[in-house]
């Protein structure tokens, strides 16, 4: 058995001891670096402090010099950190799961390209559980795509800072996909006055932020005398972690490419 070398990015917030916890616990993977933004004051002490057990890596902020030897990072920052840690991945042949979302579409050709020469897997959740909605979203949208008004409801907590979120958005995607419409044209993000009629092939969404929401997502089909319901909660975010392991085992062999969850879990 190969054991996997891995970085996290992130590795002190609340997504990074996630992580950690399910790597350290891994027969199949080494904990290799724990990485943070310089300043963070969790730098230079044992990373298993934030999990209640010694590790032996302590986080460190200088990534390029971390990651040699690295077999993969996973990385749920943000936009610019990620592009920051690709241009160094790509550079080391390092491999990469990404979960960051809130990436602009010049963004996302970015990682695109430098998956020439490396291979990763790139989701805007890693979560086995949304990954099977996606594909029940699929299959609902090709039967109710005609006199079904489509919604999606998205909740998370307070610190999240981008909106709709990664996962709503490519609920809608696989939708518009489905319909074969254009998402950039047919999506209303939020309703505020006197807005008029709904427009039939047009795809609502609705964000709330509160609490310590970990995260939910509702896609809506609103026929006349009947509404489908399509419903995702998570109440941990030990399931993206572990959704990210199953990503770092899939990789494991492939030298280059760019892969998502539907790929790691053979639903396409």
């Amino acid at each position: 058995m190969t054991i996997q070398k891995i970085a996290i990015a992130g590795s002190t917030g609340r997504m990074g001891r996630a992580l950690l916890e399910v790597v350290t616990q891994a027969t199949d993977m080494q904990l290799f670096a724990a990485l943070e933004r310089s300043g963070n004051p969790s730098l230079d002490k044992d990373a298993g402090e934030l999990i209640g057990a010694s590790c032996g890596v302590n986080v460190a902020s200088d990534f390029a010099t971390a990651l040699i030897g690295c077999d993969q990072i996973i990385d749920f920052t943000r936009p610019d950190a990620t592009l920051a840690h690709l241009a160094i991945c790509r550079e080391q042949g390092v491999k990469m799961v990404i979960g960051t979302t809130g990436f602009s579409a010049e963004e996302k050709a970015v990682l695109k390209a430098a998956s020439e020469d490396i291979a990763i897997v790139f989701a805007p959740n890693m979560s086995v559980g949304v990954n099977v909605t996606f594909k029940l979203l699929e299959i609902a949208a090709k039967v109710l795509n005609e006199g079904y008004d489509i919604e999606i409801i998205e909740a998370h907590h307070r610190h999240k800072i981008d909106a709709p979120s990664g996962t709503a958005l490519r609920m809608g995607e696989v939708v518009a996909e489905a319909l074969h419409r254009d998402l950039e044209k047919v999506a209303i993000y939020g309703r505020e006055g006197v807005t008029g009629e709904r427009q039939s092939d047009t795809i609502g969404f609705s964000t709330i932020r509160a609490g310590d929401i970990v995260g939910e997502h509702t896609a809506m089909f609103a026929g006349i005398g009947e509404r489908i319901e399509i419903t995702h909660k998570a109440s941990s975010r030990m399931t993206f972690a572990m959704g990210a392991m199953r990503a770092v085992r899939f990789l494991e062999d492939k030298p280059n490419g760019m892969f998502d969850m539907q790929d790691v879990l053979g639903l396409r």
